[in-house]
């Protein structure tokens, strides 16, 4: 595929200027009808890397243009940083450990879980998809036959579904992407005009020229997703159909380099959001609540005066959307995500995951490994998954770059930030420690901040019957891997 023929031809400042049009062309209704929904998600694009929360490299006009017209979330989170639990958790509001097999990548969802586009549906909204949105993995096995969980599929995109929606129905479309996932074109950021040495590396990876270039690529594929949203607003604004539609532009788990996606860590679940609706969103704000992207189901039903069924775990973020400020009762204060089997990556045959959970607040983030005796991203070599080394990292340079140099004193705490074995309880700062180097959770000053944060996500876990905690009878590592790839089962 060449990349480069993909890009939207519409300049950078090009897209500013499309934007300040649109926004500034629109008028207010009379009266609102029930808002349509565009819901929008990068496929492994992780805060912050969009203009709008300051990054000085990657250029993201379209979601940049977005946060002034509406609300930018500084603290969304994912329930699981995997694409598929990650995308369920999404479609039925609910925490992806109530969701069976559907916790694990290369899954299914059954049928018995409501989802909000076909509760939309239901309720008389006209609703589609295009491109990635649920999966990967088996629809049909989880009962999906005729129908598909984020509305029926559109292969010519957003246009082609506006060109056959009824007139005057309210709708629902889910604009997926399979940017920013790997693989990269190398070299394809630096061709872009992206500036390869401006770029910020994360304090887990090498600063180096390959480490950078390949950060470069991903924001080229963040860009080109950027695009998409762009040429997405524009075909609303030419149908008069801005001012009552509400736009949501995020990710569904981190980026795919090293100790971020698959990894509970803030570059695996931290996620960019930003949610415009015309007029009754106030422009230009921002929220600093810890919100799950769990809480986007609730919240498009409310907001189109639908109840929201009592299995949702989600929150409605329509207090803080419509009024500014987070509920009274303190449940934005943290939030909770998790992850179980990404790829079976652990020694062959095992079909094993690295089961983990944890609880995030404005100044800590608190993880408990529920096996430390495996490898958080698969073992070193002779592993069930194909890709053999380490198979819940994505390939690409940078952990190539890791594994190459692996014996250079330079390099060794690096690739042990990433690969090596961790315990069973890690404590951080987030706000003095960034990049979560520094694990306190031995560290006696902070005994007492380690047990009440591990009491309050022990209480979550069981309060929404967490198969890890509470016995249901289900073991998330016996479930199926429905990739179709050809698994490893003797040892090398």
């Amino acid at each position: 595929m060449n990349i480069m023929s993909t890009k939207s031809n519409i300049s950078g400042i090009g897209f500013v200027l499309l934007f300040a049009i649109v926004f500034t062309s629109c008028k207010p209704t009379a009266r609102l009808e029930r808002p349509n929904i565009l819901f929008c998600i990068a496929d492994d694009w992780s805060w912050p890397h969009a203009g709008a929360y300051g990054d000085k490299v990657v250029r993201t006009p379209a979601f940049d243009k977005l946060a002034e017209e509406g609300m930018l979330f500084e603290n969304a989170f994912v329930s699981s940083p995997s694409c598929t639990p990650s995308r369920n958790a999404i479609l039925t509001g609910q925490h992806f450990w109530r969701l069976e097999e559907g916790a694990n990548l290369w899954s299914t969802l059954d049928v018995k879980f409501p989802v909000y586009p076909l509760l939309l549906q239901e309720a008389g909204y006209f609703t589609g998809s295009w491109r990635k949105s649920w999966g990967p993995g088996d629809l049909s096995a989880g009962g999906y036959d005729s129908i598909h969980p984020a509305g029926k599929v559109y292969t010519n995109g957003f246009g082609q579904f506006l060109k056959e929606r009824p007139a005057g129905q309210p709708f629902c479309f889910w604009l997926g992407a399979s940017d920013p996932h790997r693989p990269y074109e190398e070299g394809s950021g630096k061709t872009a005009g992206l500036h390869v040495s401006e770029v910020d590396v994360p304090g887990f990876l090498p600063d180096n020229e390959t480490i950078r270039s390949d950060i470069a690529d991903y924001y080229f594929e963040v860009e080109r997703f950027d695009s998409d949203v762009s040429r997405a607003v524009y075909l609303l604004d030419s149908l008069g159909e801005l001012e009552n539609t509400i736009i949501v532009v995020t990710g569904d788990n981190g980026l795919p380099f090293p100790r971020s996606k698959g990894n509970l860590y803030e570059s695996g679940v931290h996620v960019p959001l930003v949610i415009v609706w015309g007029n009754r969103i106030q422009k230009n704000t921002s929220s600093d609540a810890l919100v799950s992207l769990t809480d986007l189901a609730p919240t498009f039903l409310e907001l189109a005066g639908l109840q929201v069924p009592e299995i949702m775990t989600g929150r409605s973020l329509k207090n803080i959307l419509l009024n500014n400020k987070p509920e009274g009762d303190k449940r934005f204060d943290h939030v909770v995500f998790g992850r179980e089997r990404h790829t079976p990556a652990q020694l062959v045959p095992s079909m094993d995951g690295y089961p983990s959970r944890a609880i995030r607040t404005q100044k800590f983030l608190y993880i408990r490994n529920f096996a430390p005796d495996r490898w958080p991203a698969g073992v070193p070599e002779n592993a069930t998954h194909p890709i053999y080394s380490f198979a819940d990292c994505d390939g690409g340079p940078s952990k190539s770059y890791l594994l190459e140099y692996k014996n250079d004193p330079a390099v060794k705490t690096y690739y042990d930030l990433c690969f090596a074995k961790r315990p069973a309880e890690e404590l951080y700062d987030v706000e003095n420690d960034p990049w979560q180097l520094m694990n306190l959770a031995e560290d006696k000053f902070y005994s007492s901040v380690k047990d009440s944060l591990s009491e309050l996500l022990m209480n979550e876990l069981r309060k929404t019957k967490d198969p890890r905690v509470v016995d249901v009878g289900i073991d998330f590592d016996d479930y199926p891997y429905r990739s179709g790839y050809k698994l490893n089962t003797v040892v090398q």
